[in-house]
């Protein structure tokens, strides 16, 4: 039985889509379950990581992680199995748009841990945010207890594991462990239309035709969430714990 443990991890990268890209840093941030409450420990840090390659410049301009910091670093492959499987272990491992982490982070490093993506939990849990970026939600929402200090700069590993860790303790606090993993393994639940002639109105103020097309778009939360919709039109429900989760369940 694992520890009430979940990791929060962030990975800083030479690009998005391995093997041409590879890991440069990672970050992590755990919360822990602390006489009924979820809390963010102690236990954080960062490592820097040889990518095994040059680091572009577009990507050095966002972490500002250049090739001679990581000279002597481990590679990825040997890094990553401590940070991904502590002693101990883990419920599960965590990140914001946790699909990107995924990518670098397979199951033969992580050992099959299952993932919460605090940025489809956010869709269901603070639907009024004007935006659902790790940062946007950190001054929106103003976590308590988040140090600043520890929280900047953005754009790097630790930094921004700490901010999404203090996001998912406040989720962990008012949702249960399996309705964000199963949140986590949807497409993300959009509140609003995110694109196009009617960005920024909400699925139930658009018409069949409109609702129709979005229902058949390439990209999957946008199919997924105007389907929904379809879903809600149509009295047809889904089982629990997909279900979405009232803002009014917060207050």
């Amino acid at each position: 039985m694992p520890s009430e443990r979940i990791r929060v991890v962030d990975l800083e990268t030479t690009g998005s889509s391995p093997p041409a890209h590879d890991v440069c840093e990672i970050g992590w941030q755990d919360v822990i379950l602390h006489q009924g409450r979820w809390i963010v420990n102690e236990d954080r840090g960062s490592i820097l990581v040889n990518p095994g390659r040059a680091i572009p410049a577009v990507t050095m301009a966002v972490h500002h992680i250049m090739d001679r910091d990581v000279i002597g670093a481990p590679f990825w492959k040997e890094a990553a199995p401590p940070i991904l499987r502590p002693a101990g272990g883990v419920i599960a491992l965590a990140a914001h748009r946790a699909s990107f982490e995924q990518r670098f982070c397979t199951p033969r490093l992580s050992g099959g841990a299952r993932w919460i993506c605090t940025w489809k939990c956010a869709l269901r849990l603070w639907p009024d945010s004007p935006s659902f970026s790790n940062q946007v939600l950190r001054y929106w929402r103003m976590p308590e207890g988040l140090d600043q200090r520890i929280g900047l700069p953005a754009h790097r590993a630790l930094p921004d594991a700490y901010v999404t860790a203090h996001h998912l303790r406040d989720m962990l606090n008012v949702a249960s462990i399996d309705e964000l993993l199963a949140w986590s393994d949807e497409p993300g639940l959009l509140p609003r239309v995110p694109a196009g002639a009617e960005r920024g109105r909400a699925w139930s103020d658009l018409d069949a035709n409109a609702l129709d097309r979005y229902a058949n778009d390439r990209n999957e939360d946008v199919r997924f969430s105007a389907q929904e919709e379809l879903r809600r039109r149509n009295g047809i429900s889904r089982a629990a714990p997909g279900q979405p989760v009232l803002q009014g369940r917060l207050i």
